[in-house]
């Protein structure tokens, strides 16, 4: 069996490790941005090219008679790769670019959710020039986030206390979305504990993961400016120490609602991985934002826990075949940190080398934004290199990734409070006055 990775960070690292694990015959190849020496060892053939190019990335498929593909990135979802996939007869672990909407048009999932009467929106408007603007931003006070409609990397949000101050400041971002030829929202800000629910879907039924916590801001604390992400964590109940168990069966009733509801929209069902980005509050549990593909880091940490076979999960995402497997993660805490080189995200080190040979856990170390040049790791400008670590509970899986996290040598930084404690029972402690 062929299969193609598309996308070369560490979620598809995780994908292609996962795929390994399978005692299934299979050769991977990988298209990809950059020289990942994770996927160089784990792939036969590794090519670098534009991946936003259906054509190429078609024809490589067809060369190498690949019968599955999984698409990592939310770009060459949103540009119609599984649709020429499809067309090919390939087998697609990621939705169409109808379905990619959900991702790709912040406006659109909002939309979508309130047509269908999903109960899981703030208060927002959609604008395309700045009439009405202010007045909207007079109606929510101090409690607004301006998002850009379109896809930013997950840095096209900008939230009140946090990035703007002051009315005249959003005003200010607003034009600047303006400028970029884009429409915006201006939503009501949300006050709670956000986490992440992805499940998998094959069309009709959903299976869900772990409930996770990315960190989203570069610096401790959660201060500085926002990332892709620096780390993530999962507790061994598959929940968070500050989720109840209703609030995960409500995120989780939210993706199955709004699966039916793109299935509804568009006459065929959504295949792949839906991740919810929610936020628990005083009023229960809120949509942030969709994607339509594994989280990254979250993949890491869910991929890392997956005790099913990845390839048959795969297979009966794309079969519609879900409801026959049992799909089963370890009752185990996980903890994911990111190294990140120095003045990431705005202005990171680039080509300098870094060093790997202190890990203990090689299985825990996924490569992401670096190229492999003569045996060396180099930086390639994102995020470099994530560590997971597994055990029975958060605070030994923490300091396991902590202990091998510092052991990566080179100009990189990391957020050594994720996972840690005190900071989880910080948000343990603002659910309950929440609440």
């Amino acid at each position: 069996m062929n299969i193609l990775i598309v996308g070369s960070g560490a979620r598809e690292h995780a994908i292609a490790r996962a795929l390994q694990k399978s005692p299934k015959q299979k050769t991977l190849y990988c298209l990809a941005t950059n020289a990942n020496p994770g996927l160089q060892e784990l792939c036969s053939d590794l090519q670098i090219i534009d991946i936003n190019d259906n054509a190429i990335i078609s024809q490589f498929a067809r060369d190498k008679e690949v019968s599955l593909a999984i698409i990592g990135p939310e770009n060459p979802l949103a540009n119609g790769l599984t649709d020429i996939l499809m067309g090919s007869n390939i087998k697609v672990v990621g939705p169409t670019k109808e379905h990619s909407k959900i991702e790709s048009s912040k406006s659109f999932a909002r939309n979508l959710l309130v047509e269908y009467k999903i109960p899981a929106c703030p208060k927002y408007k959609i604008f395309n020039s700045m009439k009405g603007v202010q007045a909207f931003l007079d109606q929510l006070g101090d409690n607004f986030v301006i998002k850009y409609d379109g896809l930013a990397g997950g840095k096209g949000v900008k939230v009140s206390g946090d990035h703007l101050d002051s009315h005249k400041e959003a005003l200010q971002y607003c034009e600047q979305l303006i400028r970029k030829g884009g429409p915006f929202l201006v939503e009501e800000k949300l006050v709670g504990e956000e986490f992440s629910l992805m499940s998998f879907s094959d069309g009709n039924n959903l299976k869900h993961m772990p409930a996770i916590q990315d960190h989203k801001r570069a610096l401790e604390g959660d201060m500085g400016p926002n990332t892709g992400g620096m780390g993530t964590y999962s507790d061994a109940d598959h929940s968070l120490p500050f989720l109840t168990k209703k609030e995960i069966k409500e995120a989780q009733k939210i993706n199955n609602l709004t699966a039916a509801a793109l299935k509804d929209k568009y006459g065929y069902g959504y295949k792949g991985v839906l991740y919810g980005g929610f936020i628990a509050t005083s009023h229960g549990i809120k949509l942030i934002e969709y994607n339509a593909r594994f989280g990254d880091p979250e993949a890491m940490n869910v991929l890392s826990l997956l005790d099913t076979d990845f390839i048959d999960i795969c297979l009966a995402l794309t079969d519609g075949t879900l409801k026959n497997i049992d799909v089963n993660f370890l009752n185990m805490a996980s903890v994911c940190k990111y190294a990140v080189p120095k003045g990431y995200p705005d202005n990171p080190i680039k080509d300098e080398e870094i060093n790997i040979e202190k890990i203990n856990n090689t299985k825990g170390l996924f490569y992401a934004s670096v190229n492999s040049n003569n045996d060396k790791i180099m930086l390639a400008g994102s995020r470099a290199v994530a560590v997971v670590a597994l055990a029975d509970t958060l605070s030994t899986a923490e300091a396991e990734a902590e202990k091998e996290i510092s052991c990566i040598k080179g100009p990189l930084f990391h957020r050594k409070d994720i996972g840690k404690k005190f900071i989880i029972q910080q948000r343990v402690q603002h659910m309950r006055k929440l609440r």
